[in-house]
């Protein structure tokens, strides 16, 4: 069943406990698919890829003429033309004999390509030059909350509507994943989680040695209550909408790879609907973010590239001051030095330490420094088997007057293992540490784990099941326990 825990980690900002669990399933609850570990895929974007041909030989017939019709004379079989016919003109290695007198010649091996494997992935649908791969699902979920002493519980549905569209060009690519997700409550909450995601991308290959890249995004989705900056007691939380852009071109001068990127980001906040029944408005809240970035890496070998990178950007608030009357408009620095690792379907990632900053216009609020661990790792011990690593630090603004914000610590990992080519078991779990460098408030612990199952009943029809557990600790606070659990059905084409 698709959930709003399933969303990947965004650069610039740290996720909510529900964001964060989008790092624990390797899909949503409902998106089926068969685990990645060691299987055949196809190129990536901008590397080759290797198709298996499956090889098959046919033993080839000589005779001469005189022999053919003594043969034919003394025992009655056919001639040699009759067996080849009766294989077939589409045997390997055979050319029928249809009377012309330059007929082709042979494979020297009789070699030709088998059909196309099997695979538990949809074709889709071709739309021109791309190709479209939709899918509708359809599930049933359970959520129960305990904070202290005091319980609630939701039943709802959901349906979720997911595409991707790829074009199928001979140069260049534009990819658009886009997916929505429908709540309604079964029980009596007046709360729900609707989600939306888009993201495309194009790439251009200028040349063998330098490709650009064209990025824009849009996301929808509900603020958690377990965020520092939730209004406590709301009855339904603010709705957080994301616009995003960018632009990037890389070059490689032999063994020097150069990357320059520029990328724009907008949040706008909903109102939040109080339990009395009146609306809160967080317009104060509503920012857009502009950043340049340049990065340079130096190929020790293709599996190994080290590499430094440094960005700088500024924050706008649409308010010059918030409603408390604090300017939180301000500048950020982030640098990084780390290395690519490529060591094919074994393990690749990156990983890279370094150091963020972020000021603020006003001289009441404390600039936030932080030491920065970010990375991601894909590691595949054996066949049907394949582990996740991720690292990422982020600094997220307070709405506290007074408080600068805080700094969030993310680690999670995912285990993937194909129990059969149809069924795949999932297992995941997640820290985060809320570092609170500029407020007298305690650190915040939010721990999570969840696991799950994926069947294929088809390549057109899936099923799965997930639960998961997410614990939300703070020093003088009481805990906050969320249980989830989710059954579903999805349709792809």
């Amino acid at each position: 069943m698709p959930t709003r825990y399933s969303k990947p980690i965004r650069a610039r900002s740290a996720p909510s406990p529900r964001r964060a669990a989008g790092l624990l399933l390797a899909g949503t609850i409902l998106a089926v698919s068969p685990a990645q570990a060691q299987e055949p895929q196809p190129p990536a974007a901008e590397t080759g890829g290797l198709t298996a041909i499956a090889e098959e030989t046919v033993a080839g017939y000589d005779a001469t003429p005189a022999a053919m019709a003594t043969a034919n004379a003394e025992t009655g079989s056919l001639p040699p033309t009759a067996a080849i016919a009766a294989i077939g003109d589409d045997s390997p290695g055979v050319i029928p004999d249809t009377g012309r007198l330059n007929l082709p010649a042979a494979s020297v091996d009789g070699l030709r390509p088998a059909a196309a494997p099997y695979s538990e992935e949809p074709p889709g649908v071709r739309i021109g030059t791309f190709i479209l791969r939709p899918s509708v699902a359809q599930g049933l979920g359970y959520e129960r909350t305990k904070t202290g002493d005091d319980t609630t519980s939701r039943t709802f549905s959901t349906t979720t509507l997911r595409g991707v569209l790829t074009s199928d060009w001979s140069r260049h690519q534009l990819s658009v994943v886009g997916a929505g997700t429908y709540e309604k409550n079964l029980s009596d909450s007046a709360n729900t989680e609707p989600e939306a995601n888009v993201a495309a991308d194009l790439r251009l290959d200028l040349s063998d040695d330098t490709i650009a890249n064209l990025t824009a995004g849009y996301s929808l989705e509900r603020e958690d209550s377990a965020d520092p900056n939730a209004i406590s007691g709301a009855k339904v939380q603010s709705a957080v909408q994301n616009y995003s852009g960018g632009a990037s071109i890389r070059r490689d001068f032999g063994l020097i790879r150069g990357t320059l990127g520029a990328a724009v980001d907008r949040e706008t906040y909903g109102d939040v609907e109080l339990s009395v029944g009146s609306e809160l408005s967080q317009k104060d809240r509503n920012n857009t973010t502009g950043v340049l970035s340049g990065r340079i890496g130096y190929e020790v070998s293709p599996a190994l590239i080290p590499f430094i990178e440094a960005s700088g950007g500024r924050v706008f608030y649409d308010e010059t001051r918030d409603f408390a009357g604090y300017a939180r408009s301000g500048n950020l620095y982030n640098a990084r030095t780390g290395v690519e690792l490529d060591l094919g379907e074994k393990l690749r990632g990156e990983f890279g330490i370094g150091f963020d900053r972020r000021t603020f216009d006003d001289d009441r609020l404390k600039a936030i420094d932080a030491l920065a661990l970010d990375g991601a790792v894909d590691w595949s011990p054996q066949r049907g088997t394949n582990v996740n690593l991720a690292l990422r630090t982020a600094i997220e603004p307070s709405t506290t007057p007074g408080e600068s914000g805080y700094i969030s610590y993310l680690a999670a990992t995912e285990i993937t293992h194909e129990l059969r080519s149809n069924l795949v078991a999932r297992l995941a779990g997640s820290y985060e540490w809320r570092d609170f460098p500029t407020s007298s408030a305690s650190n915040q612990n939010v721990y999570i784990i969840g696991t799950g199952l994926s069947w294929n009943l088809n390549r057109y029809v899936g099923l799965s099941g997930d639960i998961s557990y997410e614990l939300t600790t703070q020093k003088n606070v009481a805990d906050t326990g969320v249980t989830r659990a989710g059954l579903g059905l999805v349709l792809r084409r």
